[in-house]
């Protein structure tokens, strides 16, 4: 029972860290280019993750284990990241937000098809009641912009929710942290490369408040966030503690209210809620 309530409170915490990436991302790109933004956030971490897993001496991956981490590295270092960091550029944090509600359905679909897992026909009658949920919030929106937005959030889930299903499978065998570490260590080559053909003609126009944002995505969405997170599903168990992810998005939304000041609907909420629900649901009968 320790052990378990250890689980729940480490995920607890990566979920609250998680939940001011969107905010910390919408911040950041105002002054970083996405690319940048992206490939900075990533060497940073990565350069954090090698010195723990020097420090701690850890075994190097199997060659079995390159493909999965490097299909977590292309979701959760680069997919991921990159999407959000353009589609911010259309939306803002708090209309991304409600699509992160999709994260737990996107990361259970993938487990099916690599996991080959069979959940009840009950599953898919929720999985498809989140996703209308989601269309109809889409179709609401009124620009070609916040389209545009809108079709790069539902990329930056899916491609998350691939990296989530192979980092907790992974985990199993290598550790959670080492997986993410791991991870970024064998992006590095290419978002340095990214990073240094990216480089911006200078940063005297780049205000505080956007280099702590891009300090926050880079140390802990990108790193102390998956500690815990994977902690969490390591202690507690990936199903129990992954429900917590339903949480993600009312904190999100309420750091994007507090600290960004962006009007927060009050369809955004509703939709929220019914994602929730309805992820609850399909995974009550995965």
């Amino acid at each position: 029972m320790t052990q378990t309530g250890a689980g729940w409170g480490s995920g607890m915490l990566g979920v609250i860290i998680f939940s001011g990436s969107l905010p910390a991302t919408r911040v950041a790109v105002g002054g970083f280019s996405p690319l940048f933004l992206t490939s900075a956030r990533a060497v940073i971490a990565a350069l954090l993750g090698a010195a723990l897993l020097l420090l701690l001496r850890q075994a190097w991956p199997q060659r079995r284990d390159l493909v999965p981490l490097a299909l977590t590295a292309a979701g959760v270092v680069v997919g991921f990241p990159l999407l959000t960091a353009l589609a911010l550029r259309h939306i803002t944090s708090a209309q991304s937000i409600v699509f992160i509600g999709l994260l737990p359905l996107t990361t259970a679909l993938f487990g099916v098809l690599r996991g080959r897992e069979r959940p009840r026909p009950v599953f898919w009658l929720f999985s498809c009641a989140g996703s209308l949920a989601v269309a109809l919030f889409a179709g609401r929106q009124g620009d070609g912009g916040t389209l545009t937005g809108t079709l790069l959030m539902l990329g930056a889930i899916l491609i998350c929710g691939l990296g989530y299903a192979e980092g907790a499978t992974l985990s199993r065998r290598l550790g959670g942290w080492q997986v993410i570490s791991w991870a970024l260590v064998l992006a590095l080559p290419g978002m340095a490369a990214v990073m240094l053909a990216s480089w911006p003609a200078g940063f005297s126009e780049v205000s505080l408040p956007e280099w702590l944002g891009l300090g926050y995505v880079s140390v802990f969405s990108m790193l102390v966030g998956f500690v815990f997170w994977y902690r969490g599903l390591a202690l507690g168990g990936i199903a129990g503690v992954g429900q917590l992810q339903l949480l993600q998005p009312f904190f999100g939304l309420a750091l994007a209210g507090l600290l960004l000041g962006e009007p927060v609907a009050g369809s955004m909420i509703v939709v929220t809620a019914l994602v929730g629900l309805c992820v609850a649901g399909a995974k009550r009968f995965a």
